[in-house]
C-alpha cells in the first residue's frame, strides 16, 4: 500500500511529453523522502512495467507576490523514470 504514497501523480507538461515520445521516459510528483528503488518498485508493481533507470532532483518552489504580500509556492521532488524498450504507460489515452 507505500506505493500509492510515493507516487503522488504525473507531471504533465510539453517537455515531458516530448520526452514520452522519444526517449520512453515518463515523469512523476513523489514523496519528498522517497529514494530511487522505492520510487522504482512502486511504478514496477503499480504500472506492471520494467523500469531501467530513474532520476530524481528537488525542484525549489517560486516566490510569488501579490500586491505587497510575498509568498514561496511549496518545494516539491520530481522523478524521471526510463522504462525499457517495448513497456509504456499511458495517463490520457482516448481523452
Amino acid at each position: 500500500m507505500r506505493e500509492y504514497s510515493i507516487l503522488k501523480g504525473p507531471v504533465n507538461t510539453e517537455k515531458t511529453d516530448i520526452q514520452k515520445e522519444k526517449s520512453n521516459q515518463v515523469t512523476f510528483d513523489v514523496e519528498p523522502g522517497a529514494n530511487r528503488v522505492e520510487i522504482k518498485k512502486a511504478v514496477e508493481k503499480i504500472f506492471n512495467v520494467k523500469v531501467k533507470s530513474v532520476r530524481t532532483m528537488h525542484v525549489e518552489g517560486k516566490v510569488k507576490r501579490r500586491g505587497r504580500i510575498i509568498g514561496k509556492r511549496q518545494d516539491w521532488k520530481k522523478a524521471i523514470i526510463t522504462l525499457m524498450p517495448g513497456h509504456r504507460i499511458n495517463f490520457f489515452e482516448g481523452v
